[in-house]
């Protein structure tokens, strides 16, 4: 198993941030997570360079005040609860966020070119998704994802996957750019499982010779890196439901999520 790709809970703090991702942690060229926990009463700031972000409450509510204007995100109770009310952060702004109950916010982030409006999100827009069937069914929370809200490189969705099921299924990759088949996408997975001692395991398999290779056991607070590969699956325990952030971006000028399949894991699935 690789620690590059495998990064446990605790092993990517800096100041300021529980886990933190950047490109160059990553090795690669866009994609940055962080997750920032807050006291009651806390807050947070710091500045966007040269990257958009969303930020996006895991649990509690905050105002995020991006350079003049302010938002209210009423936030939620957990990532279990339900989707969560979010605001875009343009490149190049300064950003504040405080919170009066406290709570943990994750700052999902790509390098950018355009610089686009700084927004609110609301969870009633949410697009909510049921994919697969049987043991395969999870529930997709589409809240950045390519058709369903504007970035300029950013795509970012939620996943909850029933404990015991299987979710990232079948194996799929999208580290080509082939037009109208396959985008080039970076991505991290980030991980919660309901109820203490849970865990879940993730799987990332080379596409090509000397790639991605990974088996982890993962946790709350864990995250995965896929830079290339076959990925899938992502497995719930049973009696545990499985949350991931999944943070995407690459340098593709179409901004989307094209996805090839393997050949060998498709049948009854497609």
């Amino acid at each position: 198993m690789s620690q590059e790709l495998y990064i446990p809970r605790g092993a990517a703090e800096s100041a300021g941030y529980v886990l933190d991702i950047d490109p160059e942690r990553a090795g690669w060229g866009y994609g940055a997570l962080r997750i920032v926990e807050l006291a009651p009463g806390g807050g947070h700031a710091f500045a966007a360079g040269d990257s958009e972000w969303i930020v996006l409450p895991l649990n509690g509510g905050c105002t995020v005040q991006v350079s003049d204007q302010v938002f209210e995100l009423l936030g939620r109770e957990n990532v279990f609860a339900s989707a969560s009310d979010f605001v875009y952060v343009p490149r190049d702004a300064q950003v504040q966020i405080a919170s009066d109950a406290g709570g943990r916010f994750a700052l999902a982030g790509a390098k950018c070119e355009r610089r686009l409006p700084a927004r609110r999100g609301p969870a009633s827009e949410v697009p909510v998704e049921v994919r697969g069937s049987g043991g395969c069914v999870r529930h997709v929370r589409n809240f950045a994802s390519a058709d369903a809200f504007e970035c300029d490189k950013l795509i970012a969705v939620e996943v909850i996957t029933p404990g015991g099921n299987w979710s990232s299924y079948p194996p799929h990759k999208h580290d080509e750019h082939r037009p109208g088949e396959e985008s080039e996408l970076e991505e991290i997975y980030y991980f919660e499982i309901d109820g203490p001692n849970g865990f879940g395991y993730q799987r990332v398999f080379p596409s090509r010779e000397g790639g991605s290779d990974v088996l982890a056991e993962v946790r709350t607070g864990d995250a995965v890196l896929v830079p290339d590969g076959w990925h899938g699956p992502s497995i719930a325990q049973p009696g545990h439901d499985m949350y991931y952030l999944n943070v995407m971006a690459g340098p593709g000028e179409t901004r989307e999520w094209r996805i090839c399949f393997h050949p060998d894991h498709t049948e009854g699935y497609r």
